[in-house]
Formats: C-alpha cells, structure tokens, sequence
C-alpha cells in the first residue's frame, strides 16, 4: 500500500493555545509556500489567510458543560474532491506520500476547490488570488539539512501537549497508525466519502461531580460592588480629581 502522511490530533489533551497556527503561520509566511496575507490584525474586522485553525466550542448545558478545541486543516483525503474540479489541474495529490497541494502558478482563483470542499479547508489569498491550503510543511519533512527529529510540520513540533501526532497511517508500525488503532481514532464527516487522511481522537469523558457551593463564586464582584461606598452626585468623579 502506497504511503499516506498525515496528523492524528488528540481531542483529550488540546488546550486551544494556538500554538499550531501560529508555529504554521510563521513558518510557511517565511518558507516556499509562500506570503499569507493579513489585513487589519488588531482592528474591528480582521482577516487573513491560515492554513489551520482552531475552533472553541462550549457543549452540554450549565452546570454540566465542556470545553473543545477543535484543530482543522486540509484533511489531504484519499479521495480528494477538490482535485477533479479544478479546471487548471493546479489541485493535485501526490503519489509518493498522498500530500494534497496547489500549484500557484496553475491556479487561477475561481475557488471550484473550496466549494468542492466539505471541511472549509481551503482559504483564498486576497493579495494573490490563489487559494492556499495546509502542505504539511512538506519543505520541511523531507529537508535533508534539519536534524531527522525536526523533519515534521510546524504545527506538531510546537504543539506544546504532545495533542499533534505525525506519520504514514498506511504504515502500521507508525505512531500515527498505532494511535488511530488503539485510542478509537475517527475520520472527519466519513459520510462524504472523501477518506480523510487526518483523523482525531476522542475526548475521553471524565465524571466530575459539583457541589451547590461550587456553582456561584463566594467573590462575585456584582455583590462585593454593591456594598461599596458611592460618591454623593455632587462629589468629583475620579476622572475629575486625577491625572492619567
């Protein structure tokens, strides 16, 4: 069976730092995949181009809620729709390890691969105009000039839980393979029939049991302010009296 690299992320143990996306952003911002794109970082409307993400959900209802971290990036499928419908051929997937990428020189913007896409994986560079997609830092896995223990996606070797795992899933011996076996790892959405390479583990449910007291803080600062003394309506306010 042909190689088939991939990450198997551990639901279990992410944190939601975002340490991933940004170890992914600096390290593809400055190698052969080249610019991605930020546009009013800090302002009201921000966007940009990333290549993974993160996305925080809150699930069950108060007092029994959780929360999920939920990395996602390019899923490099087996069967990848985006490829057939690109009209350039700038979507391929490669034979020799099953990486998904896009040639910019081919791709011409149209986004028939985004639509095609059922995870939102891809995102379009709107400096460029070509859309951009997680490589698995394939310039680093294979750069003979960095120690063998560094050949891995950016995302994995920053990940600072260990959550990243990175391997042949086709090889049964790999870590990535042994973990999706023994730890019940799943493919995303398998319904669409797109054989995702990258596959997560489950969340392992821990019980947990609150007590009344637990519920609302003995600090809450509502009720410590309400006890506060008030300045009479006459009286200079704070920002009258003091210099900043």
């Amino acid at each position: 069976m042909t190689k088939q690299l991939a990450l198997v992320i551990d639901l279990n143990v992410c944190v939601g730092c975002h340490a991933c996306v940004t170890s992914c952003k600096q390290w593809n911002t400055s190698g052969e995949a080249g610019f991605l794109s930020d546009d009013n970082p800090y302002g009201a409307d921000p966007t940009g181009t990333f290549f993974n993400r993160v996305q925080t959900f809150e699930v069950g209802e108060f007092p029994n809620t959780e929360t999920v971290h939920f990395p996602k990036s390019c899923l490099h499928c087996e069967d990848p729709p985006c490829v057939p419908v690109c009209p350039t051929g700038a979507s391929y997937k490669r034979a020799e390890d099953g990486i998904v990428l896009v040639d910019y020189d081919k791709c011409i913007g149209c986004k028939y691969c985004s639509w095609a896409c059922p995870y939102g994986a891809r995102e379009v560079d709107e400096h460029q105009k070509v859309m951009k997609k997680c490589t698995l830092c394939v310039d680093r896995i294979y750069d003979a000039k960095l120690p063998e223990a560094e050949r891995k996606p950016a995302c994995v070797l920053a990940c600072p839980t260990s959550a990243r795992l990175f391997g042949d899933i086709h090889d049964p011996q790999s870590e990535a393979s042994r973990a999706i076996r023994e730890q019940g790892g799943y493919a995303l959405m398998p319904e669409w029939g797109t054989q995702p390479a990258n596959h997560y583990l489950p969340r392992r449910k821990t019980a947990f049991h609150l007590h009344p007291d637990e519920l609302e803080r003995h600090d809450n600062p509502l009720k410590v302010d309400g006890k506060l003394p008030r300045p009479a309506p006459g009286e200079p306010a704070l920002d009258d009296v003091t210099s900043w």
